[in-house]
């Protein structure tokens, strides 16, 4: 029995995985409610785990508070995953290999399990992340920018007569302030997607398939002119490949 861990900016996510590889249980906890508490009362009916994979994007501190919880429950320690320069047939870009998020790395050793490709990756949560992988594995460098709820967070917090009174809704052609502010954050989201997408194809020398991860996805799928998939868990199930490698 294994216990996956993926922990992001806004929320863990975890999910108790069978031997046979199916998920018996999953959920996530947003980082501003008790996690510790949380956590326990969720795992406390579950089979103990025999091992634990995590993977972190956050401070040492909440790795921490979740490792404890974890060996009050079942004396087990967390083996953090970190990134590496190569791993289930992915081949990271980077010159400092560490540098990748382990969250994008994962997302692409998914990816690659699955049997398909070329790919581009885009991630839609606090930050947008994109990643262009080539059929053979090869990670060929990617982007990062804010998200499209942190690029309204950072316009209120930087303007002093955008303070919208109620969410705005997303539109081609807003005529007051909400909308122009969410229309423009989602829309200025969905244009870089795409042009990633346009110039990765260039390098790759094909169309490669454009799968969206994220919190956020559902809400930037429609708004896109190119096909996309929605793709759910993809950094704890790369994170299953990945334990499984480790073995």
């Amino acid at each position: 029995m294994r216990l996956l861990l993926d922990l992001g900016n806004t929320r863990l996510k975890w999910a108790w995985q069978a031997p046979s590889g199916e998920w018996l249980a999953e959920g996530a906890v947003d980082w501003r409610v008790d996690v510790a508490a949380t956590l326990a009362t969720a795992w406390a009916q579950l089979p103990a785990p025999s091992q634990v994979v995590g993977a972190s994007v956050v401070d040492a501190s909440r790795e921490e508070q979740v490792a404890a919880v974890v060996r009050r429950l079942s004396g087990l320690s967390v083996h953090w995953m970190r990134t590496p320069a190569q791993a289930c047939g992915v081949r990271n870009a980077y010159a400092e290999p560490q540098r990748l998020g382990v969250d994008r790395f994962l997302v692409m050793v998914a990816a690659r399990a699955a049997g398909h490709g070329p790919h581009v990756l885009a991630s839609v949560g606090t930050a947008l992340t994109l990643d262009a992988l080539d059929a053979e594995g090869r990670h060929l460098g990617g982007l990062i920018a804010p998200g499209p709820q942190l690029m309204q967070q950072s316009l209120f917090e930087a303007t002093a007569r955008i303070r919208p009174e109620h969410p705005g809704a997303i539109v081609e052609l807003a005529d007051n302030t909400a909308d122009a502010v969410a229309s423009g954050c989602w829309q200025a989201a969905a244009a870089l997607v795409e042009r990633f997408a346009s110039r990765a194809a260039a390098r790759l020398g094909t169309v490669p398939e454009l799968v969206l991860g994220g919190g956020d996805a559902p809400i930037l799928l429609p708004l896109l002119s190119l096909p996309a998939r929605l793709s759910q868990d993809g950094v704890l199930r790369g994170l299953a490949v990945w334990a499984v490698a480790q073995q």
